[in-house]
């Protein structure tokens, strides 16, 4: 069991005790009592499993706006543009190797990462050298290495692009700051995620990602490190 998880479990059997204390001291029937224990030992155990289930939560949210033609991602020339979702988070329409996903895009995970089922259908290899440590809302995880052929958010496009696999991420799949920071710029305005590609590098390249010439030494070393 997680330190999370014991927390969760302390908090919870603390709880019903002041509950418990607080039905008693009203001197009220066992079977009222029994009836309000189970009522809020069901109010919290759904309360804490929400928000230990918040992304996947959010992912289905987006995935249901979608299936109603609720136009959450717009393009604009080669601009793209993410409303915020109901959960407070940003979920793109992505493709992995033509493989189209809904990704959580995350400013504070430093690499991309994707769950086993999401490698497997997008034929992403992973598994090459040591693992990667990853830390996550439920602790340290370890996750497999791997690259990503093609990624695209619309016209934004990006190759070769390093990512974590692991069966821990559940059915998460998360776009992190080793893809944001190939555009030339990403910011919310009026809860509305814009995401700008960077100039043409003039070399014919479909990577509508791409850095400018003189600045492609800077990505070469920048893809070796991910």
């Amino acid at each position: 069991m997680s330190s999370w998880d014991s927390m969760d479990l302390i908090w919870l059997v603390g709880v019903l005790v002041l509950v418990l204390s607080a039905l008693s001291v009203r001197r009220l029937s066992i079977g009222f009592v029994l009836r309000s224990l189970i009522t809020w030992a069901l109010i919290i155990v759904l309360t804490v499993l929400a928000v230990s289930h918040r992304h996947e939560i959010g992912a289905l949210f987006a995935a249901a706006s979608a299936r109603l033609g609720i136009d959450d991602q717009q393009v604009e020339g080669e601009t793209v543009r993410i409303r915020m979702a109901p959960d407070g988070h940003f979920w793109a329409r992505v493709t992995i190797n033509g493989v189209e996903r809904r990704m959580l895009i995350d400013s504070g995970a430093t690499i991309t990462a994707i769950s086993d089922r999401t490698a497997a259908e997008s034929n992403v290899t992973a598994g090459n050298g040591l693992p990667a440590m990853i830390e996550t809302a439920n602790g340290t995880v370890a996750a497999r290495r791997g690259r990503i052929q093609k990624l695209a958010i619309g016209p934004l496009e990006t190759e070769d692009l390093g990512v974590v696999v692991s069966e821990s991420f559940g059915n998460l799949d998360v776009l992190g700051m080793n893809f944001l920071s190939r555009l030339h710029s990403w910011r919310v305005e009026n809860n509305v995620l814009v995401l700008q590609p960077k100039a043409d590098a003039g070399d014919g390249s479909s990577d509508a990602t791409t850095a400018p010439a003189d600045a492609e030494p800077k990505r070469r070393a920048r893809r070796d490190e991910t």
